[in-house]
């Protein structure tokens, strides 16, 4: 063989080497993100082959699917109640993608999670019957919440403080996931997205705002906890009216007459006393109430009940007088309602917040469990005793002070009103906020509760905690307890 057919048959060698080197890459390692690519239609036919799994509120499913008229998407998802759960399932939708336990759980929803594959399915790639998302939801409490808000723009939630259950989640306004489920709804797509009132924000996770006087709960919190006073009994050193320090700015009170001056804790949760709450944070300083307000759950990045939620935020490097103003819950505290219910579920279970969560399981197509999620898994947040004053105080607020809207008979209610100023120097009308907790002493059941009311159309001066969001928290326990 002349050198030029030996130089000529290695190149051929060397290209057939380096064609099957590439082949071997891409399928080895381009394939999969090719594969995994949200432009593959493949990806998004594979998913509607088949029926989808369900997600299920107490045994029944509130989801669905039916065929398609000649798609290549050959089912799509249908929702029963779809506005009721729509803060629960998110949307799964052919065009728009899923959201919430929809998307988190999409894997196991259309049958393509490793877990419900045996062995040769893992070889051939078959898809398999698709599992099912068991949620913690109660539907009586679901259906309560939804109810009492009604046509106004805000959100609730409720959890069982013991084991961590979310037992409902409502945001509203709300819409149904049934009418953007489909290749051809983009008008219905549209609307939502111009939508000035935003139905697709889930607020009661994803909606941190000022919480106003319900943030007071943290404070007195704070100052049992590092020995400002001994008890909520305990007469603090208040001034009335107080004056911002370093400032000339002076802190009133929603109610003028209320005996706010070195008013105890007790009293001053219950006529929600600016004053003390203000000069109670001041004389802590910021570093103890953001250890306070971490330990209920603030400045938590990665809260996931599954659905992430937003985080909730309690300011740093600030002023003495900015350091007051978040002892009421304003200057750039904010929390989701989901934080303010985790707030009073730690005090109703003696000072131990459970983990939240919504889901209880996952199953394949057979109910043998994938992935489930513990009850109680709690860390102690205060001390047993400052969560028993907090509570007996907590009653007070509803058997003699703002709260009185939230009382159930028979029950042990406590909880605590806000109003929240919104926008620069509150032009905009405030937020009401509600947060509260009740227990059976007959049945033992118990549930934490936080409601926000961003705007119902009342008047400002019709605005309150009481008056807008206690009745809605006050059906919602009611609920809890029943069922």
């Amino acid at each position: 063989m002349n050198k030029t057919i030996r130089r000529a048959s290695v190149f051929c060698l060397l290209m057939v080497l380096a064609l099957l080197v590439r082949a071997t890459w891409v399928q080895a390692y381009d394939g999969r993100a090719l594969a995994d690519d949200e432009h593959n239609r493949r990806n998004t036919i594979a998913q509607y082959a088949q029926p989808l799994g369900d997600i299920i509120v107490a045994g029944s499913p509130v989801t669905g699917s039916k065929e398609t008229d000649g798609d290549d998407l050959r089912y799509k998802r249908t929702y029963t109640q779809g506005d009721l759960y729509a803060s629960v399932t998110g949307y799964s939708s052919q065009a728009y993608g899923a959201t919430q336990l929809e998307g988190i759980y999409s894997d196991v929803l259309d049958g393509t999670d490793d877990r419900l594959k045996n062995p040769t399915d893992l070889i051939t790639g078959k898809q398999t019957s698709p599992g099912d998302v068991i949620t913690t939801i109660d539907p009586g409490v679901q259906k309560a919440a939804y109810e009492a808000l009604g046509d106004d723009r805000g959100a609730a939630v409720a959890m069982d403080p013991e084991t961590g259950r979310i037992l409902g989640m409502v945001s509203s306004p709300s819409y149904d996931p049934s009418d953007i489920s489909g290749t051809g709804d983009a008008d219905a797509w549209q609307k939502l997205l111009g939508d000035t009132s935003k139905p697709l924000v889930n607020r009661a996770l994803r909606q941190p705002l000022p919480p106003g006087s319900t943030f007071k709960l943290v404070v007195a919190s704070a100052a049992l906890e590092n020995g400002l006073y001994g008890s909520v009994d305990e007469a603090t050193d208040s001034p009335d009216p107080y004056t911002l320090p370093g400032t000339s700015t002076v802190l009133s009170n929603e109610n003028p007459s209320a005996p706010c001056e070195n008013a105890t804790l007790r009293t001053a949760l219950q006529y929600s006393c600016n004053n003390v709450f203000a000069k109670v944070a001041a004389d802590l300083g910021q570093d103890k109430l953001k250890a306070m307000a971490d330990a209920f759950g603030f400045d938590t990045k990665e809260l996931d009940v599954p659905v992430r939620a937003s985080e909730s935020v309690y300011p740093k490097d600030m002023d003495k007088a900015q350091t007051a103003l978040t002892g009421i819950g304003q200057f750039e505290v904010t929390a989701t309602p989901m934080q303010m219910a985790m707030v009073s579920a730690a005090l109703s279970n003696g000072g131990e917040l459970a983990s939240p969560h919504m889901v209880s399981k996952v199953t394949d197509a057979d109910g043998s469990t994938l992935q489930e999620y513990p009850d109680g898994d709690t860390e102690r947040v205060v001390k047993e005793s400052t969560a028993e004053q907090l509570r007996s105080a907590m009653v007070t607020v509803v058997d003699e002070g703002t709260g009185s809207n939230a009382r159930i008979d028979g029950a042990e209610v406590g909880g605590k009103t806000g109003t929240a100023q919104n926008g620069v120097d509150n032009s905009n009308t405030p937020y009401a906020w509600f947060t509260s907790y009740a227990k059976d002493g007959s049945t033992g059941k118990q549930v934490a509760v936080a409601v926000v009311v961003e705007d119902s159309g009342a008047a400002r001066s019709e605005v309150s905690g009481n008056g807008l969001a206690a009745p809605i928290a006050q059906k919602m326990m009611k609920a809890a307890l029943k069922g």
